[in-house]
């Protein structure tokens, strides 16, 4: 019996020892177990930590590539434009090789589309320059007082200078169109004239009537206007024939072009032309912005290689911006860079942008090429009011009281367009009415216009601007508008109403 007791004391021992080392074991595993739980716990906050950095990042980034968006199109839109308007072997209509001259020579009619809001007012005497490598000569003959205006747009739509009527007088002159940074000498009796950018668009227009003989002198104007290399001036020069690129879109639209652009096409295209188009001084707080989503002036730019977070913000922000841009048109009213009077939409901020991004990138969207203020102003009504459209099934009468014709020193003319900013098809084939119509003045002095689809009578034909029978647009063109009182410029002289008639 006693063995039997001293063989259990042992077996008592090994029973409690195996407990004790499952205990152990259990308690490995729920230390296992805790410590898992702790790093997958510790990992969990770290990769929510990391989301939330990234999606602030990616946040963070939208904004400035929106704002930078904005920034970038008006230097995006005029490099697809000068691609489109350039890519010919010839001059043709509105295009000609870089470097020569575009000339149209007579007004467009009903069936041109080619570009929208044509005038009727001026020939159009067009060129693109690069100036990056080396100067361009400018020669304007005598004009012998016939009014004409050569505004030149650096690669941001800045008119950086406007030879004309109102600025130089209407003498044969000559300009030499320097790039960044070029410096050298010049021929005598040159002015120079430095361009902030390699790229240049010289938007000539000349004064015409539209009658057989007043073509005729301008088209001797326009044969006369002739852009030259530094390096040819004064030698016998033949410019270079254009080359047709098949690849270049030439049925888009170049809005709709820009537009369908993505971020990454945008914004590389937007490097690349930064190369030649530096920005200006006054740009250096968006320059330092641009930096921050890898967009350096001079530098090549791959959204591909940026972080993702980066990257996703950027490819982000192209709709965004979009609606920014088109939304100006009204925001812009509330922030004075608009002006809405009697119906009539306007901007007296055009061709020198300053830091006005949204203004310049708005300007460029519905009238690329837009000239300074004081060579021209282009107010718009699409109705009586900001509600009502105009349309054909009704009449209208604009009335100018005795002496408040539009205040100009150059020319006025108020353009029919229909809803698509085209011109109008009609039986009297006028496209606007301007003080070179003999218009018919009332017994008190005031003068009506007619706007309507049908003839108000064979005694104010001379007044009627006829109207298409659907919706229709109207634009007040006013060239060197005075600028002391009455003036547009001050607001000192409004805009008529247009009012449907009793």
């Amino acid at each position: 019996m006693r063995w039997r007791k001293l063989l259990a004391v042992p077996a008592v021992a090994i029973l409690f020892g195996l407990l004790a080392s499952c205990g152990k074991q259990e308690e490995a595993k729920v230390e296992k177990a805790a410590d898992k739980a702790t790093t997958e716990a510790k990992a969990g906050a770290e990769a929510a930590a990391k989301a939330a950095e990234a999606l602030a990042k990616e946040a963070e980034t939208r904004v400035i590539a929106t704002e930078a968006y904005v920034y970038a199109y008006p230097l995006v839109t005029m490099e697809i434009t000068r691609r489109v308007l350039t890519n010919i072997e010839k001059p043709e209509g509105t295009r000609a090789p870089m470097g020569q001259f575009a000339k149209l020579r007579e007004y467009p009619n009903a069936s041109f589309t080619a570009v929208t809001a044509p005038n009727a007012d001026t020939l159009y005497t067009i060129t693109w320059l690069d100036v990056s490598k080396e100067p361009w000569i400018l020669s304007i003959p005598d004009m012998k007082g016939r009014f004409f205006l050569f505004p030149m747009l650096d690669g941001w739509t800045n008119v950086f200078q406007d030879p004309g009527k109102r600025t130089t007088g209407t003498k044969a002159q000559k300009y030499a169109i320097t790039g960044p940074g070029w410096s050298g000498t010049l021929p005598a009796g040159v002015t120079e004239y430095k361009s902030p950018t390699g790229m240049v668009w010289i938007l000539g227009r000349i004064y015409c009537t539209g009658t057989p003989e007043d073509y005729k002198a301008v088209h001797a104007l326009q044969d006369q206007v002739s852009v030259i290399p530094l390096s040819a001036y004064g030698k016998p020069y033949t410019p270079v024939p254009g080359k047709f690129d098949p690849a270049i879109d030439m049925k888009t639209s170049v809005r709709d072009q820009v537009n369908a652009m993505d971020a990454a096409a945008y914004f590389k295209l937007f490097a690349h032309l930064l190369k030649d188009n530096p920005p200006s001084a006054e740009d250096a707080p968006m320059v330092a912005k641009l930096a921050k989503i890898g967009v350096v002036p001079g530098q090549d730019f791959e959204l591909a290689k940026l972080e993702p977070a980066v990257a996703k913000g950027i490819a982000g922000a192209p709709k965004p911006a979009q609606e920014l841009i088109n939304g100006w048109l009204k925001a812009g009213i509330a922030a004075g860079d608009m002006k809405i009077e009697n119906g009539w939409v306007f901007t007296t901020k055009t061709g020198l942008y300053g830091t006005s991004y949204l203004q310049r990138a708005l300007i460029t969207a519905i009238g690329l090429g837009a000239n300074r203020p004081q060579d021209a102003v282009y107010p718009t009504s699409e109705g009586p009011d900001i509600v009502k459209k105009y349309s054909g099934t009704k009449k209208y009468v604009m009335r100018f009281e005795k002496g408040q014709l539009p205040p100009v020193d150059g020319f006025w003319s108020l353009t029919m367009y229909n809803a698509q900013y085209f011109f109008v098809d009609n039986p009297l084939n006028r496209y606007t009415l301007s003080q070179r119509n003999k218009l018919k003045a009332n017994a008190d002095g005031s003068i009506d216009l007619y706007i309507q689809n049908e003839s108000p009578g064979k005694d104010k034909e001379s007044n009627w601007l006829p109207a298409p029978k659907d919706e229709f647009v109207l634009m007040l063109r006013l060239y060197w508008p005075k600028e002391k009182s009455p003036s547009i410029l001050d607001g000192t002289w409004k805009i008529p109403e247009v009012k449907e008639a009793g």
